[in-house]
């Protein structure tokens, strides 16, 4: 019971992003948990839109806010709500449904999707990625391939399972919390309700289910280990 009391307050948002490099920082640190957050990202947007300055964002229909500094392809798609930071590039394909904070200097490259979902600073989604239902930590990033899925198959609602404590989170749609500096490899799915710490990894062709300590290594389900530090 101890060891899962501890790491359950590891999943909370203090301790999974370390730095407030997002829009969103000061609305996210409102709730306790993460995945608390989901259902209100499209209510964060209009309160960051309505601080927006308009001489530096590029303000267009639908509540999107381009900063002017941006770069978009002109095949991308971008839907309703949708706010994109300083310096970011979103490559061609790119579809960025709505309800989407893109932090500064992030890149969201071919055939990557994103819908209701936060991407702090210099996240990288730059290879057929697709995100949903999701917060992503500063300079975390997702190899080609790597996708959230937020839908459980037989649609019951999503739990996060820390060691054998089960966490009831009432959300549908959740797809994953990564937390700052998360490497995440090529064509990894990562299960609705997972939570990855900072500085962890995840090899390549993963399965991930659960809760990933910081600083560790996935392997593969049920073997991580705490990445050496020299």
């Amino acid at each position: 019971m101890g060891n899962n009391l501890i790491k359950m307050d590891l999943l909370r948002i203090d301790k999974l992003f370390l730095s407030d490099r997002t829009l969103a920082w000061k609305h996210l640190t409102q709730f306790s948990w993460p995945w608390e957050a989901l259902p209100e990202i499209g209510n964060i947007l209009q309160q960051i839109s309505s601080e927006l300055n308009t001489e530096e964002y590029h303000k267009g229909e639908n509540n999107v806010w381009i900063h002017k500094t941006a770069t978009i392809a002109p095949t991308a798609y971008i839907g309703s709500s949708v706010i994109i930071g300083a310096g970011t590039e979103i490559r061609h394909c790119a579809f960025i449904r709505g309800n989407a904070l893109i932090g500064n200097g992030a890149v969201v490259g071919n055939s990557t999707e994103i819908k209701n979902s936060i991407l702090f600073d210099e996240v990288q989604t730059p290879h057929f990625n697709y995100i949903g239902d999701s917060i992503l930590g500063y300079k975390s990033h997702l190899g080609a391939g790597a996708i959230t899925s937020n839908v459980k198959s037989d649609r019951t609602l999503v739990l996060v399972s820390c060691g054998q404590k089960r966490i009831e989170t009432g959300l549908k749609k959740f797809g994953a919390i990564l937390g700052d500096h998360v490497e995440v490899g090529c064509n990894t799915v990562l299960n609705p309700g997972s939570v990855i710490g900072p500085g962890a990894s995840v090899y390549p062709l993963s399965f991930v289910r659960g809760f990933v300590p910081a600083d560790s290594i996935y392997k593969n389900q049920g073997e991580v280990v705490v990445r050496d530090r020299v």
